[in-house]
């Protein structure tokens, strides 16, 4: 009865705060109660702000509140409440390293201290009053919690004088080298069609330019990292940055081929890699017929094998 209780005014919390009906369900409320560390026989005024990703708060609530969530519910957690949280101002992300990636399985959440503060009001006289104020400064929390997020982003300079942003990481790096060192060195000119961000997936995407040339992308492509077009050669890039996961291996060339199959250019397929260790880690992996850049040694490229240096082979 206790946790059932407990759920209900998680609830009851949500709805105040102003969180939209899809956010205002179990899944949600557990997410508060495990920010707070509020087991079912604590107070509120006993909330806690313990650092805690988003298996630990599944397990979490598995443990205290008999809830089990599938494994692969993990990405609803995190976009169908995690990311409201944050929008709304009560939860911070990576507050003890906002440089991390957003990917890291170390990545963690923790609740805002004015949003703590609110809490451990709750059920109390001063509730409604505090309420009040954090409503009212709700916003200005949202907007600033964003700005220092932002703060810890990747800026990325693309060819004439444009600039995007992608979360930070090892990868986003990689993926800044492709385009500001890569794409110059050995496809000078070519244009920037698509740059993937761990965040969000279409961290750059010029959708009318990559259709001029035959292709139409629906949001369940999986994209490469980043997409070149070489104007001069007429020749697209899809070019993959290897930080943690695999190369093109001949699955990935694979399905590369076919989702670009309709594309009026030559096809190049380049696999990227921060350095020659975690290259080492997948040779026996790339697929032949495709290059290697390493931005550690950015002057040269490896070519696995045909009769071409860099260029598309026939259909």
């Amino acid at each position: 009865m206790s946790a059932t209780k407990k759920i209900e005014e998680a609830l009851e919390i949500l709805k105040s705060l102003g969180l939209p009906r899809a956010q205002q369900n179990e899944r949600s409320a557990l997410c508060l109660l495990a920010l707070c560390n509020m087991t079912p026989d604590k107070k509120w005024s006993q909330a806690e702000n313990p650092y805690i990703g988003i298996t630990p708060i599944m397990d979490w609530a598995k443990e205290h509140y008999g809830t089990n969530y599938a494994p692969n519910t993990r990405e609803t957690f995190r976009r169908q409440s995690m990311h409201q949280f944050m929008a709304a101002g009560i939860s911070l992300y990576n507050p003890d390293d906002p440089s991390r990636a957003v990917n890291s399985p170390k990545a963690v959440y923790q609740i805002a201290p004015e949003a703590l503060a609110l809490v451990c009001l709750y059920g109390g006289k001063r509730w409604q009053k505090a309420l009040k104020d954090f409503l009212r400064q709700q916003e200005s929390l949202a907007k600033r919690y964003a700005r220092e997020r932002d703060m810890a982003k990747i800026p990325v300079s693309l060819p004439h004088g444009k600039q995007i942003e992608l979360s930070p990481g090892a990868h986003s790096e990689l993926i800044k080298a492709i385009i500001e060192v890569f794409a110059p060195c050995f496809a000078p000119g070519s244009i920037p069609v698509y740059a993937g961000d761990t965040e969000d997936k279409w961290g750059y995407f010029d959708e009318k330019l990559l259709a001029s040339l035959g292709v139409t992308i629906d949001s369940h492509g999986k994209m490469p990292d980043v997409v070149l077009y070489y104007k001069k050669k007429n020749w697209l890039l899809l070019v993959e940055s290897v930080t943690s996961h695999g190369p093109v291996d001949g699955k990935r060339h694979d399905e590369l081929a076919a989702l670009f199959s309709s594309a009026r250019p030559g096809i190049v397929y380049v696999t990227t890699f921060p350095n020659r260790a975690i290259m080492a880690r997948y040779l026996g992996e790339i697929a032949w017929e495709t290059e290697v850049w390493v931005a550690d040694a950015p002057t040269h490229l490896i070519h696995f094998n045909g009769e071409r240096f860099l260029g598309p082979y026939e259909k």
